[in-house]
């Protein structure tokens, strides 16, 4: 996939209110494979939406949204399915760990289905996020950041050409911030990958190319 683009797109939500100005919603906005991208809002703005709108998660939004040029509500669910594995990554605020797996075990899920990382590279990963020592732990008894960490690895475990990041570091002190920001930025950078990252307020510290105010 080498863009994603938007146009005309507004949550039905908000289809009846005033909103501010915004430089995704009600626009035309193409983003192309190797942008690095800040996504800004305030709490309430839609940034979730958004992001649930581009992994086709949800569909209750006017406008259009293109992969490629091909309206993304064309697309079956085993092309969706395809995408999902090889061309679009995710990290939703909620995280979706499951809490009675333990962190290893949560980030296998991804990992086995995709076969895209060899478990030392993961094992390095974790050492550097300062959780090595909690691979075995459930994910249900770490504290946010912890799950955060976990996450964000979880996420890094397949082929993309776009990864999503929906406030990934909003629980994270500025020292992991930088850790969690060089991973994504290694991988994203190996992969010729673009990153769609969204804040409201604590953002990964990344070198953005791009930042759009929601």
């Amino acid at each position: 996939m080498q863009t994603i683009t938007l146009v005309d797109v507004l949550p039905r939500v908000f289809a009846d209110d005033s909103i501010p100005p915004s430089e995704v919603w009600r626009g035309h906005l193409m983003l192309r494979k190797g942008d690095v991208c800040l996504v800004e809002a305030a709490s309430g703005g839609g940034k979730s939406s958004m992001c649930s709108f581009l992994f086709g998660a949800r569909e209750d939004y006017l406008g259009r949204i293109l992969f490629d040029g091909r309206d993304i509500r064309t697309l079956s669910m085993d092309e969706w399915l395809a995408t999902r594995r090889t061309s679009l990554a995710y990290l939703p605020q909620e995280l979706s760990l499951f809490p009675g797996l333990t962190a290893m075990e949560n980030i296998r899920l991804k990992n086995d289905l995709t076969r895209h990382v060899p478990e030392s590279r993961i094992g390095e990963w974790m050492e550097r996020l300062g959780i090595a020592d909690r691979r075995d732990w459930p994910a249900g008894r770490m504290s946010v950041g912890q799950q955060q960490r976990v996450a964000i690895i979880r996420s890094l475990c397949q082929p993309f050409d776009f990864i999503l990041l929906d406030e990934p570091v909003s629980h994270l002190d500025p020292a992991n911030n930088d850790v969690a920001a060089a991973l994504v930025a290694e991988e994203a950078a190996r992969q010729g990958a673009g990153v769609i990252s969204t804040s409201v307020g604590n953002h990964l510290h990344l070198n953005y190319n791009r930042r759009l105010r929601l």
